[in-house]
Order: C-alpha cells, then structure tokens, then sequence
C-alpha cells in the first residue's frame, strides 16, 4: 500500500499508546496536515478521571461534538481532497460511550451520535496501536499532562480491551495493528522505517506489525 495515495490516515489507540506523535511524524513525511484531539479543551475530563459515574456523559458528549466539528470543517473545507492524518476517529466514540455511561445515557448519546457518525468519511488507512496497560500508565506518567494524572490502571486496562473489542471486528478500511511495547516512532529513525516498509508490504485489509 501506497501512503502517498491514502488521502485520509487514521492512528488509533488507547491513551498512552503513541497515536498523537506518530500522527505527527506520518504528516510530516507525507507533508499532509493534522487533524488532532485537544483533550486539554474539554472542561470535563479532569473531572472524569475523579469521578467517572457524575461526568461521563458531558465529557462523552463534549468530545464528540467538538470532534464532529473539527470534521465538518475540514469537509467543508474539502481539505480531505489533500493528505489529512489524524489520530482519532469517529467511529470509536462508542466505544468510550458504551465503556462508561449508564443505559440511560448511553441511548441519549446514541441518538446524538447518529447525527454525526455517518456524515464522516471512511478512512483510507487506520493504524491501530497497542501496548501494555503498564507500559501505558507509565507513559502518561511521563508526560505530566494534568488530566491523565488520575487514570487508573482499571480504566486504562478496561479501554484496552474495548479497543480490542472493537478493532477484532473493524472492516471498514485497511487496518494495521501495531504492538508498539518496543517501538519508538518519534525517536529512532529506524522504527519509522520499519513502520513504513511494512505498510508498503500490506497487501490484504488487515495486517500485523510487532518487533520482539
């Protein structure tokens, strides 16, 4: 597979996992712009990691209006018509949904998300990254960022495992899977490398990246 002919490239994964700066550098390469998550914007998200039951839902809904919206921009922008990579994707809204809102609140958010979710274009590429929920805590502890400072390692593990869930089924584009636990994308030069050859390599709709 050819990135140069992917217009629309989606890095996923659980926080922690690298999905930001790997977005970053694939733009930089492919001289494309970014379309990223701005979780410091949203009011609630310290909030949620205190107390998970009494600020699901407007932190669920925060993040997927202000993600429709980015989105919408871009559309009607047409900047989708030149190389876009970014490092969230639509669809997976859900799945935060489903892991931390009441059935009340989860069929309120339904029904607002369906306003949204089939507007949005497929991508054209997902690299999906995974690492151990260890390995992922102690990532966010690294980087200080105020908000992710109360995420446990309960939450952290439960997400990994939604995101399991979800990519195990996930057919709608041409997926990597990539266990980045001995992987460091921003800093050597030849993981990037070894990441794009095997992209280049891909041949089928889903294929596997580990470096033991």
């Amino acid at each position: 597979m050819l990135l140069e002919n992917c217009r629309y490239i989606v890095v996923e994964g659980p926080a922690g996992a690298g999905k930001t700066e790997l977005a970053r550098k694939l733009a930089e390469r492919l001289h494309a712009s970014t379309l990223l998550e701005t979780p410091e914007t949203n009011p609630f998200l310290g909030k949620f990691y205190r107390d998970q039951p009494r600020y699901a839902l407007p932190t669920q809904l925060t993040f997927l209006l202000q993600r429709a919206e980015r989105i919408a921009q871009l559309m009607q922008a047409d900047l989708f018509a030149t190389q876009t990579v970014a490092d969230f994707m639509l669809d997976k809204e859900l799945l935060f949904a489903e892991l931390t809102l009441n059935d009340e609140e989860l069929r309120l958010y339904k029904s607002i998300y369906s306003l949204y979710g089939p507007k949005v274009p497929r991508p054209d590429m997902v690299i999906y990254l995974q690492a151990p929920v260890q390995q992922l805590q102690q990532r966010l502890q690294q980087r200080a960022h105020s908000h992710e400072q109360d995420i446990s390692e309960q939450y952290l593990k439960q997400l990994c495992d939604s995101y399991s869930r979800f990519f195990h089924q996930y057919d709608a584009s041409p997926l990597l899977i990539v266990n980045s636990a001995n992987l460091n994308f921003v800093d050597s030069a030849e993981d990037f490398e070894l990441l794009l050859h095997c992209i280049r390599q891909m041949r089928g709709g889903r294929e596997f990246f580990n470096r033991g």
